[in-house]
């Protein structure tokens, strides 16, 4: 019994890894070589990531890059705050996989 906890904890820590998709025009392109952008959460490590893609999209990863965009410093009626800082992965899918269609749900 323990053992089907483990498993199912994993694949909960999945979609806490994986946000949701990062749509914009740059990765609209990326997607024509193959890569895919997300929001992941802050702690998720390259091993994670892949794993989560691979698990959630039944799809090959080949290479997971990262990136921290800091959160900007603005102000709203007069007073300072700062926005979250977001991770993104751009994760390349091996050569013969099927594009990952972002505009679907899980």
């Amino acid at each position: 019994m323990a053992k089907k906890d483990e498993a199912k904890a994993v694949e909960l820590r999945h979609y806490d890894v994986i946000r949701g998709p990062h749509i914009t025009e740059k990765t609209t392109l990326l997607s024509e070589h193959n890569a895919v952008v997300f929001k992941v959460a802050g702690d998720a490590s390259k091993p994670e990531i892949k794993a989560a893609v691979e698990a959630l999209f039944n799809r090959k990863v080949a290479n997971v890059n990262t990136m921290v965009t800091k959160g900007k410093s603005k102000r709203w009626k007069g007073k300072p705050y700062q926005r979250s800082d977001e991770k993104k992965a751009i994760v390349t899918l091996a050569p013969g996989q099927d594009p990952i269609d972002v505009t679907s749900g899980i």
